[in-house]
Order: C-alpha cells, then sequence, then structure tokens
C-alpha cells in the first residue's frame, strides 16, 4: 500500500461515498487503486504523472481516515512543506495587492459579507484610505443590516465607505417576477448599473475589486465544454 494510502492505519478503511454515479473504466494512464465493498471503483491513480482521483470524500468525517489521505497527497506526493498559516496568507496577500495597485486608488463592492469583507479589509490594511467602498443597499437585506454595515465598515474600521439607498430600484424592477435565475439576473444588472454611477463620481479609480470566490464563478458560467450554469452571481 501506498501513494494516496500510504499513510493509512485501517486494514480496510471506511469512507463516504455519496455519489449516485461511478466510474466504469479508469482514464488511460490510470490505475485502479481502491475499490468498494462492491467492486466500485473508489480511487484511480497514475504514479508517473503523480495524479489521483477518489469517488469518495476524504475531507468528512465520515471518512475516518480521510485526513491521512490528504496528509499523503500533500506532504509526500506533492512535496508541500505544511509551513502556511493564516498570518503568512495576509502578509503575502497585502504585499501582492501592493505590488498590483502601487499607488492607484481601488474601488470595492461591499456588501458586509464575508468575501467582500475579507477583501476590503486585505485592501485596507495594503493601502489604506486609497481604497474607496461602495455598499449598494438592494432593499433584500434582514431588517438593520444596512446600518450595521455602514456603522462597522465605514465607522468603526474608519473605511472610505459610499452607501447607496437604491431600495426602490430594486423593488421596481423585481415587481412581478417569480423565477429565481429572472430574480437573480435582475438583481445582478441593476447592481451593476447602481455600482457604476456611484464609481463615476470616484476620481482616479484605476482597479475594480470583488470579493468573488471560484465556486461563485464555476455556478455562474461553464469554465470548459457543455456544462450546465448553476447559479448566476454577479
Amino acid at each position: 500500500r501506498g501513494g494516496l494510502f500510504a499513510r493509512v492505519e485501517a486494514p480496510l478503511p471506511q469512507v463516504w461515498m455519496s455519489h449516485g454515479d461511478h466510474v466504469a473504466e479508469p482514464a488511460p494512464g490510470f490505475q485502479v487503486v481502491a475499490r468498494s465493498a462492491d467492486g466500485i471503483i473508489a480511487a484511480v491513480a497514475d504514479e508517473e504523472r503523480r495524479l489521483y482521483g477518489v469517488q469518495f470524500h476524504p475531507e468528512v468525517v465520515h471518512s475516518p481516515e480521510g485526513g491521512r489521505m490528504l496528509a499523503a497527497f500533500l506532504h509526500d506526493i506533492a512535496g508541500l512543506a505544511g509551513d502556511w498559516t493564516p498570518a503568512s496568507f495576509i502578509e503575502d496577500a497585502i504585499a501582492r495587492i501592493r505590488a498590483q495597485v502601487g499607488e492607484g486608488r481601488v474601488i470595492c463592492g461591499l456588501s458586509g459579507g464575508v468575501d467582500s469583507a475579507v477583501a476590503a479589509a486585505l485592501l485596507h490594511a495594503a493601502i489604506g484610505d486609497r481604497l474607496t467602498c461602495v455598499f449598494v443597499d438592494n432593499g433584500l437585506l434582514r431588517q438593520g443590516e444596512a446600518r450595521q454595515v455602514v456603522d462597522t465598515f465605514g465607522g468603526r474600521f474608519g473605511y472610505d465607505l459610499r452607501f447607496v439607498d437604491a431600495a426602490d430600484r430594486f423593488l421596481d424592477a423585481l415587481d412581478g417576477v417569480t423565477d429565481p435565475e429572472a430574480k437573480r439576473k435582475i438583481i445582478g444588472r441593476v447592481f451593476v448599473e447602481v455600482f457604476e454611477e456611484e464609481a463615476r463620481g470616484i476620481e482616479d479609480a484605476r482597479f475594480l475589486a470583488q470579493g468573488t470566490l471560484y465556486p461563485d464563478v464555476i455556478e455562474s458560467v461553464s469554465v470548459r465544454g457543455p456544462a450546465a450554469v448553476i447559479k448566476s452571481h454577479h
């Protein structure tokens, strides 16, 4: 036993296979290295190219040996040192922002959610008052949430924050629309319109920052091939 399973201690490790579909035949160059009790292909490997694929979830608690599998891949196969820390990520992100932005000004769309809040925090740490955040109230927030965002980021954190109350504009555009995907596209379109109008009044801005995760990109559009859109993101 080696490769992905080199650190596994259990003779027959339990894993979480929650998918109804399965691989019938491995791709060229790959060998089957694990099967379920029913004979279903559970893992494949191309040892020469150090490529591995699994049909189960090694990251969940229902796969007790999953952590050891991930450790084997990260440390033994990929050769990673394991010396990453949140502090080192912050330092690296700030350095990369400063290198890219230079003396420029950045506009950041801020919703108050985790993604845009983290993006804004890193930007503010990197460039200070050369960051301008735009917060648009679309009328769909929780009661008191807009005021909380303004007080937190504009007041407590001291960001240059532009607040735009566009609730009526969003609600008028959504009037009578019931389809969830249609609603998302309308919200995205109106948000872009409102954001661009506000951005025109911010002088010398050269960069736009978004708190966008890669899953947002995957869900919104097919990156390669005929994949279906899961849901739109603005």
